[in-house]
């Protein structure tokens, strides 16, 4: 018998409210579906907590513990020690979500930057890697971990450009695609899932959001994962067998932490 493929989702935020009334039967789908590892990051101190009790309940996922750049607003300089801390009481795969997003406007970018820079050093001193947002403002990010080098990290639902994602790789980071590229007019996203190279790439779907084409505007769950995959591997010419096995070691290379708890 020839055993289904094994999926990592590097970034589903299974703690959302959208699946307050059925996690557990979301969760249970994705594990049926050959999901075999989620992770789970946060987006601010307040839900912490909920994230890490998650994670201790729910087979297969991991935390990431950080401050997301549309929360900075109602987070204060208090939260940066309280993350430090509750990453040293608590295993996690990465520092994160984190990162920029000038997309919103208006938008305080120097209490962003502020924030975004703060938390890579708590990576940088922890040793841990980042999961990075990265919304109009790929160049920014780029810049900021120009000057903190972390251990690397995932760049989530990336949509830059060829040479920004070289730039990405030189700088230890994988990339991550989900539904975004499943939409036949994402042609930039597509091209990328199609031609980087194959040990740059993992896979997300940002559950419960940027649903797959076949979604619309519907709740995506981790569940999709593989038909999200599906979508890259006709993109690459390769089997899903070979993609699930590329990805699942990206995921393990990228974030250690995977290796320990599956």
């Amino acid at each position: 018998m020839i055993a289904a493929a094994a999926w990592v989702d590097t970034h589903c935020h299974l703690d959302a409210a959208e699946f307050d009334l059925d996690r557990v039967d979301v969760a249970a789908a994705a594990r049926a579906a050959g999901v075999v590892s989620l992770i789970v990051p946060s987006v601010a101190r307040g839900n912490f907590q909920a994230v890490a009790q998650l994670c201790r309940d729910t087979p297969g996922c991991t935390p990431a513990y950080g401050i997301h750049p549309l929360f900075v607003d109602r987070a204060d300089d208090g939260d940066l020690p309280q993350l430090r801390q509750f990453l040293l009481a608590n295993p996690a795969a990465a520092v994160g979500e984190i990162g920029l997003d000038f997309y919103q406007q208006p938008c305080d970018q120097a209490r962003q930057e502020h924030f975004f820079r703060e938390q890579l050093l708590i990576a940088r001193d922890l040793h841990l890697p980042v999961l990075l947002h990265v919304r109009r403002a790929v160049d920014a990010v780029l810049k900021q971990l120009r000057l903190i080098r972390v251990v690397g990290g995932i760049a989530h639902a990336f949509n830059g450009s060829r040479v920004q994602a070289e730039q990405f790789i030189a700088l230890g980071f994988k990339l991550g695609f989900g539904g975004a590229m499943t939409h036949p007019r994402a042609t930039r996203i597509r091209d990328l899932a199609a031609t980087l190279p194959l040990d740059a790439i993992v896979l997300e779907t940002d559950a419960p959001d940027i649903p797959p084409a076949w979604l619309e505007r519907g709740r995506n769950q981790p569940a999709e994962l593989p038909r999200i995959a599906a979508v890259m591997a006709e993109l690459r010419g390769i089997s899903a067998d070979e993609l699930a096995r590329a990805t699942t070691a990206n995921a393990a290379a990228v974030l250690p932490q995977l290796q320990s708890r599956r």
